[in-house]
């Protein structure tokens, strides 16, 4: 780009509109939009810190307690409970009707003996050759939706919106039934995003995990007459104790939407079964097999 605008300049004479100074603005601008590009993520993470911080700083001021004397601690615990009891009762009702007409607006939405609930695939940068991924996805199924994101710069804001706006263009108003999450991780961990592992101890410290989680569960799908079902791929979560812990944490966090999690061997039955509801199997093969080359190319998966 800056290599055509200096061409552009050369080739015309100085009077002309395109003035000096408007090069170099041109040419500015260019880097700033290539920087902007690079760090969209950190300075969305960066925004998003202030408002919370902001947010977190109004509430604070309004629910801070006044001081009050010994004798009436207490008293005023006392009084803390059931106003807690209450609010807890009532956010009970409210997700429940809330629930109800989120399942009537899908019901309209995915009416017609044509609709094939969507699968949504989440592949992570992190994963070698994770580029290759969407060329190796069954072709015979569109209803496989692929999302590639980087794990480096992502947020789990931008994971979600990904997701919303691919449902969205699938067919509006419809939810997920299958669910594939493509990652790296181990035995009782999942590594989504940088600097950001979830375990069972952890997931329920952090905000931001804890409310990816809950907002993924209202974009599962709630006329599926069985549990919606998230495959795990990448790593065996649940080869430890701690992965069990944390598979029933994540679908307590999910609530109310059913949804059953499967993180099989790639090796086993239902390891095979879960690569073929969203993969080619032979290119799948393929693509596992030059996973860590350097040397072969990728062109028979394009």
């Amino acid at each position: 780009m800056i290599q055509l605008l200096i061409m552009i300049f050369c080739s015309v004479p100085f009077c002309s509109c395109f003035s000096g100074l408007q090069f170099v603005v041109a040419i500015h601008s260019t880097r700033n939009f290539r920087k902007h590009l690079r760090v969209v993520g950190s300075r969305r993470v960066k925004v998003q810190t202030f408002v919370d911080r902001r947010a977190k700083s109004f509430s604070r001021s309004w629910s801070d307690p006044t001081p009050v004397k010994p004798e009436s601690i207490h008293d005023s615990r006392d009084s803390g409970e059931l106003q807690t009891s209450s609010g807890t009762l009532d956010e009970g009702l409210d997700e429940d009707a809330d629930w109800e007409e989120e399942r009537e607006m899908e019901k309209a939405a995915c009416e017609g003996e044509d609709f094939i609930p969507p699968k949504i695939m989440l592949i992570s940068s992190k994963v070698p050759k994770a580029e290759y991924v969407p060329n190796i996805i069954r072709r015979d199924d569109p209803s496989i939706i692929p999302i590639l994101y980087d794990h480096e710069h992502a947020t789990f804001d931008d994971i979600l919106e990904e997701i919303e706006k691919k449902l969205s263009a699938y067919r509006k108003g419809c939810r997920i039934w299958n669910m594939l999450i493509f990652c790296q991780g181990g035995p009782g961990h999942l590594y989504l995003l940088k600097n950001k592992v979830a375990t069972f101890a952890k997931v329920e410290k952090e905000e931001d995990m804890v409310q990816f989680w809950r907002r993924l569960g209202r974009l599962m799908s709630n006329l599926n007459p069985e549990p919606n079902l998230i495959h795990i791929m990448g790593c065996y979560v649940l080869g430890s104790a701690n992965g069990e812990k944390l598979i029933q944490t994540l679908k307590r966090l999910m609530r109310p939407s059913s949804v059953e999690f499967k993180s099989p061997l790639e090796l086993s039955a239902q390891g095979k079964e879960m690569i073929e509801m969203y993969f080619d199997f032979r290119l799948y093969r393929l693509w596992k097999s030059r996973q860590h080359s350097k040397l072969l190319d990728y062109d028979d998966l394009l």
